[in-house]
């Protein structure tokens, strides 16, 4: 409970976090928690806050969570320290490498408008301590032509400026998110596991946000920030008091600034959590919509989404209420920094020490001063959004690759064999249930091997690691004399046919969710591919036939068409092993039937491994794997596992509807 964590253990601890997360506790009181979070930093958290995210189960009337004590032993001290990586902004401008002319150009365009800017003090000057106390009407229209000819240039280069932030800005978007997408695809399969959409959606919109404040907000500021040490310059030689007044008030402006900084770092990453799961929460209640229907589940969802943005609320309020604290602090500031200014400059000017042009003049450099400072706010939240999205995307770049590149063998052995050699797999580390024990099993090339079992005996994970979608946590799997770990997947998938469970419709036309991978789609193994797996009627009684648009997730199509749909794009592969997990249970008594006649005559002289239910899928195999609690309890052919009257017979009666 939180009181036993806050009186008697041992700190820091682990805790386990929102039920798929670790934090380590490192401070606890009766009202608050300080936590350390691997994806986020260190935080302070009321007690309400630390239980909602902790709390995993309920008894005897007590909030209850996991904690992991763990104690260092003389070892732990002795061993060196990892680095830690830090990894900055340094990879993501290597992207503006290639826009290095235009860069260029950006910069000269920032120091020609420095240096229009920094002509109007003189301008303005000029006509107030020449033009208007000599009345001299002539040079004053000379020097507003002047300046309109400035104002209109200096106008010019800010439209340049913008074209060229809109080109380099949208180009090294589009090849942030393009490497992230790579990266996504090379990551293993085991990373999606552990990832829900919203957070992936997150990270994407985290690109944009740093491309947001590398090309524009940086730059803008770089701009700024020139300006800023161009007029700091001017105002020096022209009144030295002044400049130590703007600098003083300035520091403490800053100061202020810098003093919240750190709440709002916690205050923002907890806001992208919390906006990663409202994103999540609705993706869920779309997807979802018809079962919370079926089940009268409105209300339940709908207060689910409200919890969220009640969460998202309160975040939102603190940190308007640090803001409003902060702006006003700095507010305060830099208005009695201007004040004390305006009463220097005004007394200078009453004592003669300075004229009104000047005075105008040093006006008009202190707002242009101010300027930068007042954009400071801004730009400090704007850089720690784009630190902290900085560090999310570095996480998924850290990641390792499905398989390292160049380190794979890309020629498949002639002898095709798959053999188990005592695998054994757990999904979740070394103290999770085990899924396969120790199996022992050879799958001869070109011959069809079934496997049944009853739910959660292993069958789907054992076609998993024959893909090497998993590695085996014991044990090896080989194809011939070469463990299958070795084999580049690229190569090993594209010579496998594959139906799972799970299948994946694609919003797109028929004729390229059966070809995919393929850009250019041969037709011939089209139509082959839709015969073997009896879709062609259905098809070509569609309007727009094989270019009919399918709905997203396969919307529109009953389950039935769905599995002959991935059936179809298994057979277009022409592939060399076939792998079905349970490819016909939504199909009708009739069309079973026709397709398992069509894929006989397909399966001829390919290695095939099925997992089904159904006896008539397993019936004409050449050999039968029986499955029970992750172990191989028998093999053989279908008469031959009737006769001994097993697990098999028993699994049959029960499961595949033969009779006794």
């Amino acid at each position: 409970t939180y009181d036993r964590l806050a009186r008697d253990i041992p700190l820091p601890c682990v805790a386990h976090w929102r039920q798929e997360h670790f934090v380590v506790v490192h401070k606890v009181n009766k009202n608050y928690a300080w936590i350390a979070d691997p994806a986020s930093g260190k935080f302070k958290l009321t007690r309400e806050e630390f239980l909602e995210n902790w709390i995993s189960d309920t008894e005897e009337g007590e909030d209850l969570g996991v904690l992991l004590l763990l104690e260092t032993t003389p070892e732990f001290f002795a061993r060196d320290g990892e680095s830690a990586d830090k990894s900055g902004f340094g990879y993501v401008f290597s992207y503006f490498k290639k826009y290095r002319p235009l860069i260029i150009q950006l910069i000269v365009g920032l120091l020609l408008g420095t240096l229009l800017q920094l002509t109007f003090p003189f301008l303005m000057k000029a006509i107030v301590d020449k033009g208007i106390d000599t009345e001299d009407l002539g040079f004053i229209k000379i020097v507003l032509i002047a300046q309109l000819i400035l104002f209109i240039t200096q106008l010019a280069v800010e439209q340049f400026r913008s074209w060229i932030l809109l080109h380099v800005g949208v180009r090294v978007n589009i090849s942030l998110i393009s490497d992230f997408l790579i990266k996504l695809t090379r990551l293993p399969i085991k990373f999606f596991d552990s990832k829900i959409t919203g957070d992936l959606m997150q990270r994407i919109a985290d690109h944009e946000r740093v491309q947001r404040f590398l090309t524009s907000t940086s730059l803008v500021s770089i701009f700024t920030f020139v300006n800023f040490i161009a007029f700091s310059i001017v105002l020096f030689f022209w009144h030295k008091l002044v400049f130590l007044i703007f600098f003083g008030g300035t520091a403490l402006y800053l100061g202020w600034i810098f003093f919240f900084q750190r709440m709002r770092r916690e205050l923002d990453y907890k806001r992208f959590d919390q906006s990663s799961d409202n994103q999540s929460n609705m993706i869920e209640l779309i997807n979802g919509m018809q079962e919370i229907k079926l089940h009268n589940a409105e209300k339940q969802k709908r207060w689910a989404w409200e919890r969220i943005q009640a969460r998202l609320f309160r975040t939102a309020i603190s940190s308007l209420r640090i803001g409003q604290l902060q702006r006003a602090g700095a507010s305060f500031f830099n208005e009695t920094k201007n004040l004390l200014i305006i009463f220097v400059v005004a007394q200078a000017v009453v004592k003669g020490d300075m004229t009104l042009g000047m005075l105008l003049a040093v006006q008009y450099i202190v707002g242009q001063l101010n300027s930068p400072l007042g954009n400071l706010v801004d730009f400090l939240r704007n850089m720690q959004e784009a630190k902290i999205s900085l560090e999310r995307m570095n996480e998924i770049h850290s990641k390792e690759d499905e398989q390292q590149a160049g380190e794979k063998i890309i020629l498949l052995p002639e002898s095709g064999d798959l053999i188990f050699e005592k695998v054994s797999f757990q999904y979740n580390g070394p103290h999770s249930p085990s899924v396969l024990k120790n199996v022992k099993l050879r799958i001869p090339k070109g011959q069809t091997t079934a496997i049944v079992g009853t739910s959660g005996s292993g069958k789907t994970t054992m076609l998993k690691l024959l893909l090497n979608i998993y590695q085996p946590t014991e044990g090896a799997i080989r194809l011939g004399d070469i463990n299958l770990s070795n084999i580049n997947n690229q190569l090993w998938r594209s010579k496998c046919g594959v139906v799972m469970q799970e299948g994946y419709i694609f919003h797109e036309s028929i004729a390229k969710n059966i070809a995919l991978g393929d850009e250019i789609i041969d037709k011939k193994k089209l139509l082959k591919a839709v015969k073997v797996a009896n879709i062609q009627s259905f098809i070509e009684s569609l309007p727009l036939g094989y270019n009919t648009k399918i709905g997203q997730e396969g919307l529109g199509l009953s389950q039935g068409q769905k599995q002959r749909m991935l059936i179809a794009r298994a057979v277009y592969k022409n592939p060399e092993y076939i792998l079905f997990d349970e490819a016909t249970t939504a199909l009708d008594a009739y069309n079973e039937m026709v397709i398992m006649e069509n894929l006989e005559e397909f399966f001829y002289g390919r290695t095939v491994v099925i997992v089904a239910h159904r006896l008539s899928t397993v019936m004409n195999a050449d050999n039968i794997v029986v499955l029970e609690g992750g172990e191989i309890v028998e093999q053989g052919t279908h008469d031959e596992l009737t006769y001994l009257r097993g697990a098999y017979y028993q699994l049959v009666r029960n499961q595949l509807e033969l009779g006794a």
